[in-house]
């Protein structure tokens, strides 16, 4: 009895097993997913925010994860179109493919912004569903959550009520802080920048920036000097008061920009990791503002 009652306490002592294995294909819905799951899930991450997440390698390591994966958490809007496809298709997961239950697209759970009325790719990189960078308006965040839990209550019944208590409590945390960060950045609000990608439209959407330029020529295009040169001399016109980009994009052509006309070059993390302030999904908000602000006083 004494070796039973043993046993029972070791076992009771072990930590929770996850009940799902969840492939978030970049760090923002890696780390939402922990927020509403917690221990319920295993949650891998397929990019870190060093890497460009249009394009990276499937590598066999990504092959072994999307394998062993109960569900598929992307971007989508063809954010992952150079990679996940050909992930998903020689994983040989059936459970995770498009139309399944176990792939769960972040982007078609919000109005989009950016959609092209065409499709040509002679515009450079441009996404035929939209704008695919949804996370940095906190707002859609809120959105993608709600669906999200919903869909692990689906995946795993016996823990549906733990996703719903996780999404409830990340939103009512969440909605005092875009309400916060709403009244710092006030300040921010009709104040033109430049950008290097459009990868803060949901950015400058939310808090009212604008943009009045992008360093690259076309969308995926990387900037040349002839291009430089010409925002240079818009600036006489439409005069932009901060250059930004990622903290995977290069910091050269920002740079160039910023010395020829005094204004601040901002890294913003744009993702969880970007930064060391940017450590979850409140650090990158957090951060964000406040890196504007510095760069606007």
């Amino acid at each position: 009895m004494r070796i039973l009652f043993c046993l029972l306490l070791a076992l009771a002592a072990l930590p929770a097993r996850a009940d799902l294995n969840v492939f978030a294909t970049v760090p923002e819905w890696a780390a939402l997913a922990r927020e509403i799951g917690g221990d319920k899930l295993r949650v891998y991450s397929a990019t870190t925010a060093f890497q460009d997440p249009h394009r990276i390698e499937a590598r066999p390591s990504l092959l072994a994860q999307a394998r062993r994966a109960d569900l598929v958490v992307a971007a989508g809007a063809d954010l992952e179109t150079a990679w996940l496809p050909l992930v998903l298709r020689d994983s040989g997961n059936a459970a995770i493919q498009p139309g399944r239950p176990g792939y769960f697209e972040a982007a078609a759970q919000v109005r989009r912004l950016d959609v092209p009325a065409v499709v040509d790719r002679a515009h450079g990189d441009v996404h035929a569903a939209g704008n695919p960078h949804i996370h940095l308006d906190p707002r859609n965040v809120l959105k993608v959550g709600e669906a999200l839990s919903a869909r692990l209550a689906e995946l795993d019944a016996a823990n549906a009520a733990a996703y719903r208590a996780g999404y409830a409590a990340f939103a009512t945390r969440w909605q005092a802080a875009v309400a916060r960060w709403e009244k710092e950045a006030a300040p921010l609000k009709g104040m033109p920048v430049l950008v290097h990608h459009a990868s803060f439209a949901y950015l400058n959407h939310w808090l009212g920036l604008v943009e009045v330029g992008a360093l690259e020529p076309k969308p995926g295009i990387e900037p040349t000097a002839s291009h430089l040169g010409a925002l240079l001399a818009q600036q006489q016109a439409k005069p932009a008061r901060m250059v930004l980009r990622t903290a995977y994009q290069p910091d050269g052509p920002s740079r160039w920009i910023a010395g020829k006309t005094g204004m601040p070059a901002v890294l913003l993390p744009y993702t969880v990791g970007g930064t060391p302030e940017a450590k979850d999904l409140s650090g990158l908000f957090d951060d964000t503002v406040q890196r504007l602000l510095k760069a606007a006083r």
